[in-house]
């Protein structure tokens, strides 16, 4: 025991370096993620970081989603015009297209902006009544849905989204006094939405009455209104959707393929099937970009509404989780703009755009994996679709006009200039929010004057009686 001894005590201040390295490690790890997220929270906190945020978001998911129109749409445009860049060439036009719409409301002041809404509603209520004439809509796939002029289509519905949006953030932001009240809160607004309901079901277009829908829930939710009148907008949309569904054969199909997608594989359950089938091949890293075989014939509308499987065909978990992660920055910028204002009509639109556009990504990512039965609803900014780019696009330059308006970033605008992105787009310095002036109380009436316009206190008190001459 004795010889022993001293061996422990050589060995203790070998020891003791190994044991202060690996105590060390942990320290530095812990300064380090410290350090970044102090770096991070500096710069969330700087003025004008909502609307980099929202630039950022927009660039990258405009660059992913012409990148994989390219590749999803190569195929099909070989089959059809001999060419494979026919559909890629179309889409991009309609992103210049857009990107001048989100120039124009990056630029336009907002209070202009909530000015035209009213003008903005009664033209997108036009549309919708316009594009229900045989000879003037055109019919796609059974809906009458579209105008079309040449190789170009347009469809009224997402105009008629943003229009809903404007006006009824402007209605409600008037009447936010009021809003405790039934009769005030639902009216016009919800008159309004109901008719425009009523004509896009005519057309019949499932997937436009259930965004329009979305708009609606957002503006009621974000304005006040009581937890129970959502449940009876929910039974009256449900009663909707199932209108709709067992309106046309193939959208009962669908419904029924959801429910049992084993009854009938190759005919109503195919294209969802064929959706999860290619992204079960992706795997993590995916097959490499353009090399997708589903993109052959096997999955039909791959460069529209499904171009989120052929995303997980070609780039795997990856590719999808990049897309989530754009579609979740988005959700927390846009409620970080809506929060950080001081107008309430910026607050209540940021709040409502920012869902309409999760919502939408949200709706078609659910039935691509199979959550949800196939509805049509595009993938925002990614999937081929000229209407739907060129609005998005303009909804994208309104949120960022919003984080324009931010208090600190109008105060930093104001003092230290545009900046480069803002000389190189001349936008013109945000004002600073004044909220509108109180109404002054009445004043209560003069005393009314009897016949002959002799005063009644005159006649109370005779002039001999107040010490004048008689």
């Amino acid at each position: 025991m004795t010889a022993l001894e001293p061996a422990k005590t050589d060995r203790e201040p070998a020891d003791e370096p190994a044991k202060k390295r690996t105590a060390r490690k942990p320290k530095r790890e812990r300064g380090r993620i410290a350090a970044a997220r102090s770096a991070l929270t500096a710069w969330l906190g700087r003025p004008l970081a909502s609307f980099h945020l929202l630039l950022a978001v927009c660039a990258l998911l405009i660059v992913l989603g012409l990148v994989m129109v390219l590749s999803a749409s190569s195929v099909i445009s070989l089959i059809q015009a001999a060419s494979a860049y026919t559909v890629f060439g179309k889409q991009v036009v309609f992103v210049l297209a857009g990107l001048v719409l989100f120039w124009i409301g990056l630029r336009v002041p907002l209070n202009r902006i909530r000015a035209a809404s009213p003008v903005v509603l009664w033209i997108s209520v036009l549309l919708l009544v316009l594009v229900l004439i045989p000879g003037v809509g055109s019919e796609i796939n059974g809906t009458r849905s579209w105008f079309t002029i040449g190789p170009l289509g347009f469809q009224p519905v997402e105009v008629a989204k943003l229009a809903l949006a404007l006006w009824g953030a402007h209605i409600l932001v008037v009447k936010r006094g009021l809003l405790h009240q039934y009769r005030h809160l639902l009216v016009p607004v919800v008159p309004a939405a109901l008719v425009m309901f009523a004509l896009i079901m005519l057309q019949p277009d499932l997937g436009g009455t259930v965004t329009l829908g979305v708009v609606l829930i957002a503006l009621l939710w974000f304005a006040g209104a009581q937890l129970r009148l959502f449940g009876a907008l929910a039974l009256g949309g449900l009663a909707g959707v199932v209108v709709l569904a067992i309106g046309t054969d193939y959208r009962l199909s669908r419904v029924l393929s959801f429910l049992r997608p084993e009854d009938d594989p190759s005919g109503a359950a195919y294209q969802a099937n064929q959706a999860l089938y290619a992204l079960a091949e992706g795997g993590l890293f995916g097959k490499g970009l353009g090399q997708g075989p589903s993109k052959w014939q096997y999955l039909p509308n791959v460069h529209n509404d499904f171009i989120f499987a052929l995303i997980g065909e070609e780039l795997g978990f990856l590719g999808c989780a990049l897309v989530l992660g754009l579609f979740g920055m988005l959700a927390v910028v846009g409620m970080r703009v809506a929060t950080r204002n001081i107008d309430p009509w910026i607050r209540l639109i940021a709040a409502t755009l920012t869902v309409w556009l999760v919502a939408q990504a949200a709706i078609n990512i659910g039935y691509v994996v199979n959550l949800l039965p196939v509805t049509g609803i595009t993938l925002p900014l990614i999937s081929s679709g000229g209407t739907s780019v060129v609005v998005t696009l303009l909804v994208f330059g309104i949120l960022a006009n919003c984080a324009r308006h931010e208090p600190e970033a109008v105060a930093a605008l104001r003092s230290q200039g545009p900046g480069r992105f803002g000389r190189l787009m001349r936008l013109p310095a945000p004002d600073p929010y004044q909220p509108p002036a109180k109404r002054r109380p009445m004043r209560k009436p003069a005393p009314s004057r009897g016949p002959g316009g002799i005063d009644r206190a005159r006649r109370r008190y005779p002039r001999s009686s107040r010490g004048g001459t008689s």
